[in-house]
């Protein structure tokens, strides 16, 4: 008989919080590293995106701080997190959880009014969601404190460290009580991260999910080889008519507003994403494409990490990542919590070489596809997708 939530020493409203979302059994490294987060050991948890790394770290937390007390800007439960995207939504996963045990959770991001998490602030938080600038800037001002933080939880540790953030993630971490339990999660634990499991956890317990060569296994994946730019416009065109829920990556933020004008006067419901966006933009962006009011989400490397929405059926590569770790998370962004996914690659034939090298190193060998003028619609039902108009020489959008 596999192991419920039930059976884990959770507290009982939780318990009911997450049955009431259909969640029963625990994921596996759930199943692993929970009871040690239970009892206060200090974890580190390594895998791929997908794998409910948020409920690992968040269900220890908000049960270790039940009973407890906590004051105006004094957060007793702390999650430090690479982007204001992860932020709201690692917020929002654990609020349910936390709010039936009677506990306060709030996120405070850049790109937000500050005077909002000052007047956030000056209630009782039981646990802060936080990216690292903006804590900074709090703690500054005076009035945000981590004297009370009894559980810390790093999440996507590793993109921290890309992202150059780890300076500012150590002097927040001198701020909270040396006997505080640290709950670190990422895809790597080399480097940077070694540094800062030396010198903050005490004894830790490693749980992993395994390499990241078991998640691109869980994926279909194809290479197609396009002639020249407008061939892959065409291409994309088509795949955005037929698609149900699909994130295209890009590399520039330019790039992207100006595919997303072209989806949008091809008659396909897309949005953008990225850094120069404001938060309320890149709020409305996620929640149109979650909720299906837009199928395409175009978008930078922003949304390579953390974001996590169901039901993406596939992911294209309009611009190939420049290296294979980036492949990796941006495929992630489907096949998630166990599902299979499909990614397909655009490159042309002088790409081609670098692109297949790339996705080796990926572990990924491609089914291999040349699009020449006839377009993709050939190859739409081995997406999962059913053409509808824009073939090569069609005006988009006609039927």
């Amino acid at each position: 008989m596999s192991l419920s939530f039930a059976d884990m020493g959770l507290p009982e409203p939780v318990v009911r919080e997450l049955t009431q979302q259909g969640l029963v059994h625990p994921f596996p490294i759930q199943a692993a590293a929970i009871p040690d987060g239970l009892a206060g050991r200090d974890v580190l948890g390594r895998g791929p995106t997908g794998s409910g790394k948020t409920f690992t770290f968040g269900l220890p937390v908000v049960t270790r701080l039940v009973g407890g007390a906590s004051k105006p800007g004094h957060p007793r439960g702390l999650v430090l997190v690479p982007t204001r995207e992860l932020a709201q939504q690692v917020a929002g996963r654990l609020r349910p959880l936390a709010e039936s045990v009677g506990q306060r959770v709030i996120e405070i991001v850049g790109g937000v009014n500050i005077k909002r998490h000052i007047t956030a602030l000056a209630r009782p938080v039981d646990i802060l969601v936080a990216t690292p600038g903006r804590a900074e800037d709090l703690i500054g001002q005076g009035k945000l404190f981590f004297d009370s933080v009894e559980t810390i939880a790093l999440d996507e540790a590793d993109q921290m460290a890309d992202m150059g953030f780890l300076p500012q993630v150590r002097r927040l971490l001198d701020r909270t009580p040396s006997d505080a339990q640290h709950l670190f999660f990422s895809a790597t634990l080399d480097g940077d991260i070694k540094v800062l499991i030396q010198r903050y956890m005490n004894d830790p317990v490693t749980h992993s999910t395994g390499e990241v060569a078991a998640k691109v296994e869980r994926m279909d994946h194809y290479l197609g080889v396009v002639p020249d730019k407008p061939a892959r416009n065409d291409v994309v065109i088509e795949l955005g008519l037929a698609s149900t829920k699909t994130i295209m990556f890009m590399r520039t933020k330019h790039t992207v507003d100006r595919q997303v004008k072209k989806l949008v006067r091809a008659g396909v419901p897309a949005v953008g994403l990225h850094g120069n966006k404001g938060q309320g933009a890149r709020t409305r962006a996620i929640g149109e494409f979650a909720d299906g009011t837009a199928t395409v989400l175009v978008a930078t490397d922003i949304a390579a990490r953390g974001i996590d929405i169901k039901g993406v059926d596939l992911v294209v590569h309009i611009d190939p990542p420049a290296e294979h770790k980036a492949y990796v998370h941006r495929a992630g962004r489907t096949a998630r919590a166990g599902e299979r996914g499909t990614v397909l690659t655009l490159t042309t034939a002088e790409t081609e070489k670098d692109t297949l090298a790339m996705m080796k190193k990926a572990g990924v060998t491609p089914t291999v596809w040349r699009l020449g003028t006839h377009g993709i619609g050939d190859h739409l039902t081995d997406l999962g997708l059913t053409a509808r108009g824009a073939a090569r020489g069609k005006k988009p959008g006609s039927r």
